[in-house]
């Protein structure tokens, strides 16, 4: 799609400018075939390059020893993780629904709270979390752990009991040694004793010690999704994705286009059925193994076909409408929680990987936020929608120099915020969000193509502004039938929302009245990378 920017403006500059971008790209997947289909050229130099798709293991080994010239990109912030790490971004939020409080805005609390399901970090919060489990024991609650550093569904597991996560219990170390010496075997005592007469104790000390220090691994525990929406009685959950350009100022857009994740067996929430990973978590990794799996299709449907399904499914459209607004208000909130503790950095930017659950009541449920989100694709619809989402995104980047910076569409990619308000649909627009609707990316940029050329003086014979692409040929508009065309400059949010100012959490009014909406609530489920 980059080659309606070339055709229009790149091609009349000399050198063209893509003959002069390097990259470096530590994956051989989409992202390599996307640079090199734009043009750009690799470089095996450590250091000569303008754009970097590293690993997050370059970022915390290399990043802060090195020197970046402006112009050079690299596709991670310094400590990306306060957003990923599922125990750091329950964290980040529950300190941002604080402050909120403590600063007498609970509307704005509430928006951070609906962020995420009420979650604990164990083994730290065991005691805490003791307490709500029994109050939620009567009605047969369901929980699950996951690991905080893992993805693709490894190391998560149900439970309904307690004694199942008794190795999280944490003990205090004198009361463990205390422990381990009453239960401690006659023959150990005897070989202890037998080290120490030859001269070991010294070391069987050690090694008792360190024993007593070792600590469980840290997971996360939550309330388990047991009513979630279900499609042919199958669980499934979403992967949308996010661009943050910036966190001073928060610069958010969101891609209209992602999947639905299905699991193969149909959901059950029988006592039996608990172990089952298949049924439970919809992680690509963990579904290929499943009998039925449908390598063809890959378990995955685009997100705009699920949207049109819901749409046709449910009497009152608004429901579905809302929903999809309050997907996007819980990923504006999750950045807005974490925007003071991520290091900015104008060399970085971060495509994120959202996964988000849907209960039956149409409410989403954030389940986890991934730095480095599968860009391996396992069919050839899913290779052309991640080729797009990769050739957008360096499109908004414009490494190339061709955008204006201030547009409000760019391909797929819709701002969502900027400046400090929330952008979207103009007043009127039959949709509450661009999330999930035609994703009309080649009209978009073969517009902003033949308008940039005009303004340049680089149109030629068709390119005048009565030759533009009519609004109404651009495809469907998110706005329905007399709306705005999808390259409309966005509107700022319904002044019903509240959304903290850039220093403060104080909160801005922001465009024309509309009504809010509240933000979505958390919920269980597999997460990690596609």
């Amino acid at each position: 799609m980059s080659d309606l920017l070339r055709l229009h403006i790149g091609s009349k500059r000399s050198p063209p400018p893509w003959e002069d971008i390097k990259f470096r790209c530590a994956f051989t997947n989409t992202i390599y075939d996307v640079l090199k289909a734009r043009g750009f050229k690799e470089s095996d130099s450590e250091m000569e390059w303008d754009i970097f798709w590293a690993d997050k293991e370059w970022i915390h080994d290399c990043f802060d020893h090195i020197h970046l010239m402006p112009k050079q990109k690299v596709n991670h912030f310094r400590n990306h993780f306060e957003l990923t790490r599922k125990d750091l971004m329950v964290k980040n939020i529950k300190r941002a629904q604080r402050q909120a409080q403590k600063d007498g805005q609970p509307e704005l609390a509430r928006k951070f709270e609906a962020c995420s399901p009420q979650t604990f970090v164990l083994p730290m919060e065991y005691s805490m979390f003791v307490e709500e489990f029994k109050l939620n024991q009567p009605q047969g609650a369901i929980w699950i752990m996951k690991p905080v550093g893992k993805s693709q569904g490894k190391g998560i597991f149900l439970f309904d009991k307690l004694h199942q996560i008794s190795g999280w219990k944490q003990v205090p170390l004198w009361l463990r040694n205390q422990q381990e010496e009453q239960q401690q075997p006659a023959q150990r005592r005897a070989a202890a004793a037998a080290a120490a007469a030859a001269g070991g104790a010294a070391q069987t000390e050690k090694d008792d010690e360190e024993k007593a220090n070792e600590a469980p691994e840290p997971y996360v525990v939550q309330r388990y999704l047991s009513d979630p929406l279900l499609v042919g009685g199958k669980k499934f959950d979403l992967r949308l994705y996010v661009l943050v350009t910036s966190y001073t100022p928060l610069t958010v857009y969101m891609y209209r286009s992602g999947f639905a994740r299905f699991s193969h067996a149909r959901f059950s929430m029988d006592a039996a059925d608990l172990a089952d990973a298949q049924i439970h978590l919809t992680n690509v990794a963990v579904q290929k193994h499943n009998e039925h799996y449908d390598a063809q299709r890959g378990g995955k449907w685009e997100l705009h076909s699920l949207k049109q399904y819901l749409l046709l499914c449910h009497e009152d459209p608004s429901k579905v409408h809302d929903l999809f607004w309050e997907m996007e208000e819980i990923i504006l909130f999750s950045l807005l929680a974490v925007q003071k503790v991520i290091i900015q950095d104008k060399h970085c930017f971060e495509l994120y990987g959202y996964d988000i659950m849907i209960s039956s009541d149409l409410k989403p449920w954030l389940i986890e936020v991934n730095a480095s989100p599968s860009l391996t694709a396992n069919t050839s619809n899913d290779y052309e929608m991640k080729f797009n989402l990769l050739d957008d995104l360096l499109t908004v980047l414009d490494l190339e120099k061709y955008l204006r910076g201030d547009e409000q569409h760019i391909g797929g990619f819709d701002i969502l915020y900027r400046h400090g308000a929330r952008r979207g649909p103009p007043p009127g627009s039959a949709h509450r969000a661009y999330l999930g609707c035609h994703n009309d990316r080649r009209q978009n940029i073969e517009y902003l193509a033949r308008r940039y050329a005009e303004e340049d003086g680089l149109a030629a014979g068709d390119s005048s502004p009565s030759a533009f692409t009519s609004a109404s040929s651009l495809g469907p508009s998110p706005g329905g039938a007399g709306a705005s065309p999808s390259f409309h400059a966005g509107a700022p949010a319904p002044s019903g929302s509240v959304y903290p100012s850039p220093s403060t959490f104080n909160p801005v009014s922001a465009g024309p009245p509309g009504g809010g909406g509240g933000g979505g609530r958390g919920g269980g489920g597999g997460g990690g990378a596609a």
